[in-house]
C-alpha cells in the first residue's frame, strides 16, 4: 500500500469512526464531521445561491437534516461527502424555488474579500479580481442544472460519475451539461472580456 493509499485509508477509517459515534450520541463527533465538511458545502451552496446568507442558512439547515437523517445513510451507495452534497444541492434549489433569488447577488462582493465570518471554510478569503468576477457573473446567466454541473465540476473537481451521484443522473447525462455549461460559457466570456477591453 502506498503512502497515499495509507493516508486514504486512514481518513476513511476515521471517518466511519466519527459517524458511529454520532449514531450512538456523542456530540464531538458530530462537530468533527461538521469541522470536517462544513467548509465545502458552505462553498458549493455560495456558488450555487450566491447570497451569502442563504448559502448559511442552507449550511446549517443541511447539517442539521444530515445528523438527523444519519442513521440512513449508506456508505455503500455514496460517500459522506456525496452524500451531503446530494442534501445541500437539494436544499438549495429548494431555496431558489422559495425566494426566486436573484443570480447577481455576488455583484455586491466586487473587489472586496468575500469571507466566512464563522470561519467554516478552510481559506481564509476569497478575493475576487476582475476576470474572475466576469466568470462568477457568467456562472451566474447558466440555468440552474448547468450552473450545479459546472460549479461542481469547475470547484470541486468531480468527476462525472461523482456529479452523477450528486445530482442524481446518469454520468453521460452530467458531461452533456458540462459540454453545454462550457460551450455557454465560452460565448459569455467572450462577449464580457472584449466589452471590458473595449471599456
Amino acid at each position: 500500500m502506498s503512502a497515499s493509499e495509507a493516508l486514504v485509508s486512514t481518513s476513511q477509517a476515521k471517518l466511519d469512526y466519527w459517524v458511529e459515534q454520532c449514531l450512538a450520541g456523542e456530540e464531538s463527533a458530530y462537530v468533527e464531521v461538521y469541522n470536517q465538511y462544513a467548509g465545502v458545502i458552505y462553498r458549493l451552496c455560495f456558488s450555487l445561491l450566491r447570497h451569502k446568507e442563504d448559502a448559511e442558512e442552507v449550511l446549517q439547515d443541511t447539517f442539521e437534516y444530515a445528523f438527523r437523517k444519519l442513521h440512513n445513510f449508506d456508505p455503500t451507495r455514496a460517500s459522506l461527502k456525496t452524500w451531503l452534497y446530494q442534501i445541500a444541492v437539494s436544499r438549495c434549489r429548494n431555496k431558489r424555488r422559495r425566494k426566486w433569488l436573484q443570480t447577481t447577488a455576488i455583484s455586491t462582493f466586487a473587489r472586496e474579500q468575500v469571507v466566512d465570518e464563522g470561519a467554516i471554510s478552510p481559506d481564509d478569503a476569497i478575493t475576487l479580481t476582475e476576470r474572475q468576477l466576469l466568470v462568477w457573473n457568467a456562472l451566474g446567466d447558466l440555468s440552474p442544472k448547468l450552473r450545479e454541473t459546472a460549479i461542481l465540476r469547475y470547484y470541486d473537481g468531480l468527476t462525472y460519475a461523482q456529479i452523477g451521484e450528486v445530482l442524481k443522473i446518469p454520468s453521460k447525462t452530467a458531461e452533456s451539461r458540462m459540454r453545454l455549461a462550457h460551450k455557454a460559457l465560452k460565448i459569455q466570456l467572450t462577449e464580457d472580456i472584449s466589452s471590458s477591453s473595449d471599456s
